[in-house]
Order: structure tokens, then sequence, then C-alpha cells
């Protein structure tokens, strides 16, 4: 499924650790990757696979010259939005109140990419793809199939994003989902931003991963085995059974079983 995203699309994810095996070997164990320290010319940045397909990207927290950062910054999943001209996109995210955290920098001939902060205070990246489109599988066992923002003002966030890139917001229909606001790129939905109550004092607004999985409490039993934590115990939604879990290391991403349709 390795193809072009419409722009606004949640395209990729990436996580950066203090200990780039201890993660890969934790999310192969817990949901089916298969990844390896990469390159010195990638600055080892690790793709991780699932079923031959790229899934995730992990890689070690360092500076720009290879020293450690110190100190070390938060443990973090970090969402690519697609964008078709990422400079095109900047100006329009300075335009629009949001901040640009790293200018847009080639990767090789893979893409472009840059992470800009909403005017909400969301850190999200943005891909151009070049190359590499993305993840190259979604929505099965062990892929990604949701990405939500969490934010305290659903408003300036919806602006923000809509003014940016070509998405839209809207309050979803889904029954028992009254509340719960949707992006959408021509009209499907991309992702979603959660009611701003699930926002936990102290914690910065942010986007998170869903990664789709059979059994959401046999995985949470397994990350809690390999040292996870959880956040919010598997619990019932009108989107299915979910998780919420924070791996060793900090990085906070839930599990969704889907409903099977009767």
């Amino acid at each position: 499924m390795n193809r072009p995203y419409k722009p606004g699309t949640p395209c990729w994810i990436d996580l950066m650790v203090p200990d780039q095996q201890a993660a890969i070997d934790f999310y192969s164990d817990l949901l089916g990757w298969r990844g390896e320290v990469g390159p010195p010319e990638t600055g080892g940045y690790a793709v991780c696979t699932l079923k031959g397909k790229p899934v995730a990207g992990i890689m070690k927290a360092m500076n720009p010259d290879g020293t450690v950062p110190d100190p070390m910054p938060p443990v973090a999943w970090t969402t690519y939005l697609a964008t078709d001209d990422i400079d095109a996109t900047l100006r329009s995210v300075s335009d629009s109140g949001g901040t640009v955290m790293m200018g847009a920098m080639d990767v090789m001939d893979l893409g472009r990419m840059s992470v800009i902060a909403d005017p909400t205070g969301a850190v999200v990246g943005l891909w151009q793809a070049g190359s590499f489109d993305g993840a190259g599988i979604v929505n099965e066992h062990g892929a990604l199939v949701w990405n939500e923002l969490t934010t305290a003002d659903i408003p300036a966030a919806s602006a923000f994003y809509s003014s940016v890139l070509p998405l839209t917001t809207a309050r979803s229909e889904a029954p028992g989902a009254e509340g719960y606001v949707e992006f959408k790129v021509d009209g499907r939905e991309v992702g979603g931003i959660m009611d701003p109550e699930r926002l936990q004092p102290g914690v910065p607004p942010h986007w998170r991963p869903y990664f789709n999985v059979d059994d959401v409490d046999e995985v949470q039993a397994a990350a809690v085995r390999a040292g996870a934590a959880v956040l919010d115990p598997a619990f019932d939604t009108p989107a299915g059974r979910m998780a919420v879990l924070a791996d060793p290391q900090g990085g906070v991403f839930a599990v969704i079983a889907s409903p099977v349709p009767e």
C-alpha cells in the first residue's frame, strides 16, 4: 500500500529515544515489527517494517553534531502530515500563528521534512515525499490505524490545520462519538481531535498514534510484562476497545481493536 498520501493526511510516525535498540526490541516484540539500527549516513535512523513494508521510524536522541543532548528531550512519538510543497506549507504555518521548530531539510532522495508546533503547542512533523511516501502498511495488526490530537483549544487547532493544509474538520456523526472532531481530506476521515477534558493537568497538547491490534487486553498485558506503563486500561468505545500505554522509555501510544461488522 506504499502509495502517495494526499496532502494533510498523516503519513509517517517516528520516535526519538535515549536507548534506540531497547525501543526497537520493545515494539518488535509487542507489534511484530522488524528493525535494526540504520547506517551512519542516516544517523542510525531505524525504519521498522511489518510484512516487509515500512511502518515507523525509531531514532536515538542526539544533537546534530552527534553528541548526547543534555537535558534529554522528552520521549514522544511524532506524527508527520503529508504536503506536496513543504516550503509553501511552512510559510502558511508562520502566517497562521504556528511555530517552525525545524525548517525544511532534505533527507537524501527520500523527501523533505520539517517539524512545527501549532498555536496550541502541539508538535507535528511535515513530510514532502521524494522516493519515500511514508507508511507502506496501515490498519492491520501492528500497524498505524489512527492519529489523534489532544489540545485544550479545538477551535484554534481546527482553524490552524485547515489554513495550512487542504483538510477540513467536522464533528463526528458516529453514534456515541458526539463532540469528537475529525480531520478530513477529500471528505475521508484521516485523524481526530480529542475532547480537551482528556488533556491531563501538566500534559502539553500532543499528537498520539494508534496501532491496530487483534486483542487489546492481550497486548496490554504483554506491554506490562515488557516494562510499559498503563495510562488508560483497556476500555470500550464506539470505535472499538482500546488502551493507552507508555513504553519503558516514556513514549505514549494507544492500541485499538475495531469491532468486527456483523
